[in-house]
């Protein structure tokens, strides 16, 4: 029972506003400064790349926010909601770190999977670019700092958002919605937007419904952790595109033309209903309507036999 888990805490509004203006403080900063100021996106990135003179020190530097911004959440959900940071994750008794093995495996392996397959079908569209110092240091900056990035999406999206949403509309499917198309629209400042257009909207919206029914179906953030952790990591160490928002040392780089944006719906209508399939046979899901669509209520305070009485 996912998200009420959020009536283990005190839940006044003015807390709830407090906790989801610091928590998306940097998402909403950055869009307010997308749609507002006439910035050449290709051209800022060029300035940061002068200014920094290192791909991996520039990641580095957009990275390390999510750590400080991660904290101060689960510092502000601990003082203000004074709940446990686990509350906030699972509605286990402890976190799963199989479960997050599992997802990160699944997705890993899909990427390198059909990278090989892309690869063989157009090799002229890649160069090998690998350079042993320069990618070390990225898998370094790699796994340690997409760990926060990934978890301040997920502990604010998926966790805190999640949950307060739906004991406050008392139903799952409205966070479920809310929180994906929030997660997208947040993404929207991102440097591929202007590349490749409104169109892969459907890609961010659609991979934020998917780790939703992830969390809403396995009740906690474990799958969703490592699924986001996979796909970040290997965006980041094995393709990176001159358009990309994770400007990398990786192994390769694409030099193909930019493409409509139609092979971006596809994982959303046809691998991402597949990888949900794989985790419903593995983890035994059952009962999706009301996992998805139910209703959410408070629990029922125990009466003691002698009150009764």
């Amino acid at each position: 029972m996912f998200i009420e888990q959020a009536y283990k805490g005190i839940n006044e509004w003015w807390r709830v506003v407090i906790v989801t203006l610091f928590g998306t403080g940097l998402f909403i900063l950055n869009l307010i400064m997308f749609l507002t100021m006439d910035l050449d996106v290709q051209a800022e990135m060029d300035a940061m790349m002068e200014l920094f003179k290192s791909k991996n020190l520039l990641l580095a530097f957009n990275l390390a926010p999510f750590a400080a911004i991660l904290f101060l959440l689960f510092l502000l959900v601990w003082a203000l909601h004074q709940r446990s940071i686990l509350s906030l994750t699972t509605a286990r008794e402890k976190v799963d770190f199989k479960r997050i093995l599992f997802s990160f495996m699944m997705v890993f392996i899909y990427t390198i999977v059909t990278f090989v397959v892309a690869y063989y079908a157009s090799p002229d569209d890649y160069v090998w670019q690998f350079d042993a110092s320069k990618f070390s240091i990225l898998v370094l900056i790699g796994l340690i700092l997409f760990p926060f990035q990934i978890g301040l999406e997920e502990w604010l999206f998926r966790g805190y958002l999640m949950q307060q949403i739906g004991i406050a509309v008392r139903n799952k499917w409205m966070p479920l919605l809310i929180t994906s198309i929030m997660f997208g629209v947040f993404h929207s400042a991102n440097p591929e937007v202007a590349e490749i257009g409104p169109i892969i909207m459907v890609f961010y919206i659609g991979t934020g419904l998917l780790l939703g029914i992830m969390t809403l179906m396995d009740d906690g953030l474990e799958l969703a952790l490592g699924f986001h952790f996979g796909n970040n990591l290997l965006a980041a160490t094995l393709l990176t595109f001159e358009y990309s928002a994770l400007q990398t040392d990786a192994l390769f780089k694409s030099v193909a033309p930019t493409g409509a944006g139609v092979e971006l719906i596809l994982p959303v209508l046809i691998v991402y209903p597949i990888f949900l399939l794989v985790l419903a046979k593995k983890y035994k899901w059952t009962n999706w309507r009301e996992k998805l669509t139910g209703k959410v209520m408070p629990p029922v305070p125990v009466t003691s036999k002698t009150e009764e009485i």
